[in-house]
């Protein structure tokens, strides 16, 4: 399996491109500038199967319509965010005037529990980390020893919990219980910044100390 990591947009949020050896792929969190994920996309033969969200915060949905009608393929979020999609106030594009508002479609499929999921030949599981915002979510694909966990955890650092929904408690308790209890060797790769291993934050997060 390959994941191809693109920074995007003036936040430089990760979106991902998870792909198999038949080029298959998966699209994590399309933030911004649609044209680059359509360039990596057809550079490499991909044909796209999902959309996955981590969480619907404006950075990770950016481009989510033109990638949708582009490839006509379904949307997944949890279920606690759909509606984030097509409101500015929620999903926090709205705080920002130099920039347009954010209004997506609802997801073709909402995420209502954890556990295991099957898109096309792509089996992961998904575990509800809420703490950043009450819908996000991380997908673990264990076959291949890695994680893509969104704003929830970077390097040496957690996400924010001063937007709407945020909640610190909620937040460290996941990371603990549900990421850190993730093999040391797991690869994470955040919604920000560069990937991380649950042993490195474990080691040397200045936020989890103790854990």
């Amino acid at each position: 399996m390959k994941i191809k990591t693109l920074p995007l947009g003036p936040i430089q949020a990760n979106c991902y491109l998870i792909s198999d050896n038949d080029g298959n792929c998966l699209i994590i969190d399309p933030g911004e500038q649609p044209e680059k994920i359509v360039e990596a996309v057809e550079a490499a033969n991909l044909k796209p199967l999902a959309i996955l969200l981590t969480h619907a915060h404006f950075d990770h949905i950016g481009a989510l319509e033109p990638i949708r009608n582009r490839y006509d393929i379904p949307v997944y979020i949890h279920k606690d965010e759909n509606l984030w999609l097509r409101n500015p106030e929620l999903n926090g594009s709205a705080k920002y005037p130099m920039l347009p508002p954010v209004v997506c479609a609802l997801a073709d499929k909402t995420i209502e529990r954890e556990g295991t999921m099957q898109v096309g030949p792509f089996e992961f599981e998904v575990l509800h980390t809420p703490g950043h915002s009450p819908g996000s979510v991380s997908y673990v694909f264990h076959e291949n020893r890695f994680v893509i966990v969104g704003d929830t955890l970077f390097r040496q650092g957690v996400g924010r919990t001063d937007l709407p929904g945020g909640n610190t408690h909620q937040l460290l308790t996941a990371i603990e219980q549900k990421l850190l209890s993730l093999d040391e060797d797991y690869k994470v790769y955040p919604g920000h910044g560069p990937k991380t291993t649950p042993k490195d934050e474990m080691d040397s997060n200045p936020f989890l100390n103790g854990f």
